[in-house]
């Protein structure tokens, strides 16, 4: 059985990005950054840097549930945290260990699209993400192309728009939708957080970059530590955008390749020369 304590721990569920800006890598520097503890299970590996991706080689389905058995088995898991799964069958496996092992305050990050335009996602894997894994969530983090490829709609234009796409993202099993803006236009970048019992309003002032890589896992694994810190969601998500915002705002204090470099995750903790 776990030990329990009072360390907030997190695990991330999700693939590697070689070149440290996105993905485990991200997930993992986010959880530190925010005071907690965090694990990781890995889904596939990319051969990747800020240009693009080269190449993926996903994890196989068995050794995928051994990383889940290992972790839960041991650590005291408070929340978890979900983004690249590229293949119905590592989908599955994540689902069935979810389930099995009891995970609460599930993040599904539906990751599709990498920021250099890499697919991330395989197509017939949509429709399994959908049935599988959206039930399990206590909350799914999509951009608006993300939710548009989940509703096989139209990337939705305008708040009015968004709102509705979220109520079906909720219709189909999601507790609770948290439909980004930073595909958006305007001088804010606008998150709505969609509940069965409403929707709040998460306004930020929009950071013209080229930095964004990693931008929505980290978020998403923002939400997470402050789950395992034992904050309800509503204060999650409005301290994860308040820590998104700035490591986008402090993502040009940092050099890093020569494409879509990373944000500064660490903006509250380097120096800033």
């Amino acid at each position: 059985m776990p030990s329990a304590g009072n360390t907030p721990i997190a695990v991330t569920i999700a693939g590697s990005d070689s070149s440290g800006g996105a993905g485990i890598q991200a997930d993992l520097k986010t959880f530190s950054a925010l005071g907690v503890y965090g694990a990781s299970v890995i889904t596939a590996l990319t051969a990747q840097n800020t240009l693009g991706v080269t190449a993926i080689h996903d994890a196989p389905p068995d050794f995928i549930a051994q990383q889940m058995e290992a972790v839960f088995s041991d650590l005291d898991v408070r929340a978890v945290k979900i983004g690249m799964l590229s293949r119905p069958a590592t989908i599955a496996t994540v689902a069935e260990g979810l389930a099995r092992l009891g995970a609460r305050h599930v993040v599904l990050d539906p990751v599709m699209v990498a920021a250099s335009g890499a697919r991330l996602l395989e197509d017939a894997a949509i429709d399994t993400l959908k049935s599988r894994l959206l039930p399990l969530a206590d909350l799914v983090t999509p951009n608006l192309p993300e939710a548009a490829a989940l509703l096989d709609a139209p990337v939705a234009e305008g708040e009015n728009e968004t709102r509705a796409q979220g109520e079906r993202l909720l219709a189909l099993g999601a507790k609770a939708v948290l439909m980004k803006g930073g595909h958006g236009t305007g001088a804010e970048s606008v998150d709505l957080l969609v509940t069965p019992a409403g929707v709040v309003r998460l306004p930020a002032p929009r950071h013209v970059t080229r930095n964004t890589h990693g931008t929505g896992c980290t978020l998403s694994s923002a939400i997470a530590s402050g789950l395992a810190k034992g904050e309800d969601l509503a204060t999650a998500v409005a301290a994860a955008k308040a820590y998104i915002t700035g490591a986008i705002a402090a993502a040009d204090r940092l050099h890093v390749g020569r494409g879509h470099g990373p944000v500064h995750h660490f903006y509250a903790l380097w120096p800033s020369s």
